[in-house]
């Protein structure tokens, strides 16, 4: 006898139900929670020949009936198996994404809120340090030079220079050679006197125009780019009776919704990781998996909450952060353990896009 496609529905559904009311599951409760739209009599035919191969038993004669060994072994392998092609569904999903990196961060923010359950943020990639791609030095009229700085994050910095007395067109060649021969690569711990000495004694001439111009690319280096944030699953908090009041869901919803106040915590947390007892990591994480409960996050609208946030990193000091809020009584193993799986699966992503 075999094992079709229906029998199996039915055994699963059998066991589900068991499970929930643990008790002995007859052929009428089949017929309302399937989509196989059987009738009672043909559900109780499969169910005879479920017991036949062994897969379910009668415990007593006119009741339903529950699952053997046998049949809570298959349901066990079938979900497993299911699992894992969820997992491998999540990879491929998530690999289509990751071309862009702001799709994939909101396909993530978006996957860890439904299935926690609670709120999610993700942060843009920030850099640890900004290095110097390209330099271009182009004149406008007799006082002024454009200044453009792309750096090694393809962001562009551009800035009007002044200049006293005219530079010719060769100077301005020898300039850009010299700037971006000297300068590429570096970041702007490593642009001391003696670099900066060696371009002036190149360029001879002009080197209030090098002032100057370093003076850009240092600014450029050292400024702080907007952190973009993701979120998702911000009404999950509603959820939640002792955060669900008036007072505290507004705050709460207006902090996710504005994202500068989170974005201003994520700064001072990444700062303070680990300090003063605050924002306790998972001990030997590679991801820095820190949990801060209460008033661990400073942040007023979320002294009710706890949040867990985990470190993702594209490639050697480019990283961001990636948080879930909810109560204070919140499953901690399944979002920690979640936030492990999670961050495995975009390591792997992230290696294959440096390949």
């Amino acid at each position: 006898m075999e094992l079709d496609d229906r029998k199996l529905k039915i055994l699963q559904t059998i066991i589900r139900t068991y499970l929930e009311t643990g008790e002995p599951v007859g052929s009428r409760t089949i017929s309302k929670d399937t989509d196989l739209n059987l009738s009672s009599a043909t559900i109780r035919n499969e169910m005879s020949d479920l017991e036949e191969m062994g897969y379910i038993i009668q415990p007593h004669t006119s009741a339903g009936r529950v699952p053997s060994d046998k049949g809570y072994r298959l349901y066990v392998d079938t979900m497993l198996d299911d699992k894992t092609s969820e997992v491998m569904n999540l990879k491929d999903e998530l690999e289509q994404k990751a071309g862009k990196i702001d799709v994939l961060l909101k396909q993530v923010a978006k996957l860890l809120a439904n299935n926690t359950n609670y709120a999610t943020l993700v942060s843009g990639p920030r850099y640890e340090s900004k290095k110097v791609k390209f330099i271009q030095l182009t004149q406008v009229d007799a006082d002024s030079i454009l200044a453009v700085i792309v750096l090694d994050n393809n962001v562009v910095k551009n800035e009007m220079v002044r200049v006293e007395g005219d530079i010719d067109q060769e100077m301005m060649v020898k300039l850009n050679f010299i700037l971006n021969t000297t300068l590429n690569g570096l970041d702007v711990t490593e642009m001391n006197l003696a670099i900066i000495r060696k371009i002036k004694e190149q360029v001879g001439s002009h080197t209030e125009v090098i002032d100057s111009v370093l003076e850009v690319i240092g600014k450029a280096l050292t400024e702080d780019d907007d952190l973009e944030i993701y979120t998702s699953g911000a009404t999950n908090i509603l959820k939640y009776p002792e955060l669900s009041d008036k007072a505290s869901a507004t705050e709460l919803l207006n902090a996710f919704e504005e994202k500068n106040i989170i974005g201003d915590w994520l700064d001072t947390a990444e700062s303070e990781s680990g300090e003063n007892g605050q924002g306790k990591s998972k001990p030997g994480d590679t991801h820095d998996i820190q949990v801060y409960i209460g008033n661990e996050t400073k942040v007023d609208t979320m002294k009710d909450c706890s949040v867990v946030t985990a470190t993702y990193k594209i490639h050697e000091g480019v990283y961001g952060k990636i948080g879930i809020v909810g109560p204070k009584r919140m499953d901690y193993d399944k979002v920690v353990s979640t936030l492990q799986s999670l961050m495995s699966e975009l390591d792997d992503i992230f290696k294959k896009k440096q390949k």
